[in-house]
């Protein structure tokens, strides 16, 4: 089975323009991921995909290797598709390009899942983790999902799911991390299938996959993503860096 990492890489972001160059301890954010990445040896190779000739030329000079993108995409999952259409691959592991603290054993998880499927029963694989704060779980930008009792998703959503009517029903909200295991035949078929309501609405490209039919395995982590989405979140990570 060959597994693969893929970065996507945007240049423009609404709320941290170009987020993925800047300086974090001596390098920039998108190379200590990549390298991070790498340093996991849990892949056959690593790319980043990207739109930008600067991301492009930061990871090509400093000898990583990266593709650029050809066409405009709304999601992830495309640009990764694209970029991987015509590889010999059987799994593919989107790693976010703005989350520089790669943890190994997490990543580890979402590899075992495929090796354990011989029935190819899963389709996409990805990460999650119990939050408890109210402010947390009442944030939009914080995705929530709920699953069935072997772990399948059943919905993704930016509100409260479930909604709590009966505070002491003992449910406990678990935060969705980005990071996705696709078998690559799934990708595909994300690729050419057109977004539907519940994607458009939510603005949340694994609900396509739902939509659709696909099988997303959620595995519960303890370890939260740290991701740099605004300036003060990189003051954090070079902090962090420094402990």
């Amino acid at each position: 089975m060959k597994i693969i990492a893929v970065i996507p890489a945007r240049y423009a972001s609404t709320r941290f323009p170009a987020k993925l160059l800047q300086d974090l301890g001596g390098k920039t954010v998108i190379l200590r991921t990549y390298e991070a990445a790498l340093a996991t040896n849990l892949f056959d190779d690593v790319f980043v995909v990207t739109d930008s000739d600067l991301i492009f030329n930061e990871i090509e000079s400093n000898g990583g290797k990266a593709i650029m993108s050809i066409k405009e995409h709304e999601s992830g999952s495309d640009r990764i598709a694209e970029a991987v259409e015509n590889m010999d691959v059987d799994v593919v592991i989107n790693v976010q390009g703005d989350e520089p603290f790669i943890n190994k054993s997490a990543l580890s998880q979402l590899v075992e899942v495929f090796k354990n499927d011989a029935d190819k029963k899963v389709d996409l694989a990805s990460l999650m983790f119990e939050i408890k704060d109210n402010e947390e779980i009442s944030n939009p930008n914080n995705v929530k999902v709920i699953i069935d009792q072997q772990g399948f998703a059943l919905y993704f959503s930016r509100s409260v799911i479930p909604f709590p009517r009966e505070e002491n029903a003992g449910v406990r909200y678990m935060k969705h991390i980005g990071i996705y295991a696709f078998r690559k035949t799934a990708l595909m078929d994300f690729y050419r299938l057109p977004m539907l309501s519940l994607e458009a609405s939510e603005k949340l490209e694994q609900l396509r996959y739902l939509e659709y039919g696909k099988r997303i395995r959620m595995i519960e982590t303890s370890h939260g993503s740290i991701g740099i989405d605004t300036p003060e979140d990189l003051e954090k990570a070079r902090l962090l860096l420094k402990s």
